[in-house]
């Protein structure tokens, strides 16, 4: 019964803050809440380490006055005389601007999938898994990072917008670092879902790569095949989001600025975003409109950006859904919600067999590429590749390059999609880049 008048008080507080922002003064205004609950379990050295548990609540209260925004945000319990007051002296030091703000309806959703917690079995899937790996390789040092966690999303504004819903997810990190002589090899891989994830094939993966990592070879110098894991792969996609984003694309420092129906990767990807999957499931962004599948790049030609509403208006098109907050305290800005890679046709191990010389990427270190595509990245776990076998692992090499460049030469994609983080991506086969060893 204390919980539910809890939850009781904390909705009626948005519509207090709401009330007492109009009457201050403000043309319109927002409340943007967040609750959010989880239970991490952590492992290192190979042993439990520690258990936790953390609850939050955010509040962040968006207003105009005079057309002028300002956002306050507060952390628990609050008085909310006090945030409006703070959003309003906000709102003087800005520049005015045009309005922006979703228009009322009701909507509260929850994940059809509830996942059940249970602190014993995220402690027994991590003792299991760092024995597995023991087991095989009793000198490597193992850590395990398991959490379950609930977050409570609420929108309202002053137009009558009240949206709500409901996210719950399980996540599993497994490490394994091996120390010989002056060599260290750090191997780590994971899985995010909305179920705890089956540790057997994490496990596998480690030991896979832990096998491959034997014995290491010197890899050769020049342009040769990259065969980047779905793990890797996510360092092409990133630059890619960039070039998508209607924010760069209004300030002209995407590529892909003028380049709408037009080819601009090869003809064998195909992008697009799908908020109705489980990974990252979101029914509406945080300006309240409803989130939607996006058609991006279809056989390499360029379909659609997205957008917020501000950058949506200003490109005179249809905002696509994807204002979202990358802090309670920031305004909304363009963002994606699980990208989707199309697969090929090809496992890893075919993808391998098929490669003459050629390296493999799992781990890279380094600053990813920003929107200009450029790179030049230490590679943290490879291999070489050589008529169509893993010949050893290879140390003190980077590859360097262009994004841009070499998605225009991808030589194949796996069927091996997984997700990392919210990007489903399988692994895929580039060429033109430099390797230098």
């Amino acid at each position: 019964m204390e919980k539910k008048n809890k939850q009781q008080s904390s909705l009626s507080s948005s519509e207090e803050l709401l009330e007492l922002a109009i009457q201050s003064g403000a043309q319109e205004a927002e409340v943007y809440r967040v609750e959010s609950e989880s239970y991490p379990v952590s492992f290192q050295s190979n042993r439990l380490k520690q258990i936790e548990s953390a609850e939050s609540q955010g509040t962040a209260l968006r207003l105009w006055q005079d057309d002028s925004p300002g956002v306050a945000v507060a952390y628990g319990e609050f008085e909310p005389k006090l945030l409006v007051e703070k959003a309003i002296n906000l709102s003087r030091l800005n520049p005015a601007e045009e309005i922006e703000i979703t228009q009322g309806r009701v909507e509260a959703l929850a994940l059809s999938v509830k996942a059940k917690f249970d602190i014993q079995t995220l402690l027994e899937e991590g003792k299991k898994s760092i024995e597995a790996i023991l087991h095989h390789y009793p000198d490597v040092i193992c850590s395990a990072n398991l959490e379950w966690g609930k977050e409570k999303t609420r929108l309202v504004n002053s137009r009558g917008l009240d949206c709500q819903y409901s996210d719950y997810s399980f996540s599993f990190m497994l490490g394994a670092e091996w120390v010989r002589s002056d060599d260290f090899l750090g191997i780590y891989d994971g899985e995010s879902a909305h179920h705890l994830p089956k540790a057997q094939p994490i496990i596998d993966k480690i030991l896979k790569s832990l096998a491959w990592s034997q014995h290491n070879v010197s890899a050769p110098n020049g342009k040769i095949p990259i065969l980047f894991s779905s793990n890797a792969a996510t360092m092409l996609w990133g630059t890619v989001v960039s070039a998508l984003n209607a924010k760069y694309v209004l300030e002209s420092s995407s590529p892909w600025s003028d380049s709408l129906l037009e080819e601009v990767v090869s003809p064998k990807l195909r992008l697009w975003q799908d908020p109705t999957l489980e990974q990252a499931w979101c029914p509406f962004d945080d300006e309240g409109l409803p989130t939607k599948i996006v058609e991006f790049i279809s056989q390499g030609v360029l379909q659609n950006f997205y957008s917020d509403l501000k950058r949506a208006k200003q490109l005179k098109i249809t905002s696509s859904g994807n204002g979202f907050r990358s802090n309670l305290g920031s305004y909304p800005s363009p963002d994606l919600v699980n990208l989707i890679v199309e697969g090929g046709s090809s496992n890893l191990e075919q993808l391998i067999s098929g490669l003459d010389r050629a390296i493999l990427v799992e781990q890279v270190l380094g600053q990813e590429p920003d929107i200009s595509g450029d790179f030049s990245l230490n590679i943290d776990l490879g291999y070489y590749i050589e008529q169509g076998q893993i010949k050893g692992r290879i140390k003190d090499t980077m590859i360097a390059g262009n994004v841009y460049t070499a998605l225009k030469e991808v030589i194949a994609l796996g069927n091996d999609n997984r997700w990392i983080g919210s990007c489903y991506t399988p692994s895929l086969i580039v060429d033109g880049l430099s390797v230098i060893g």
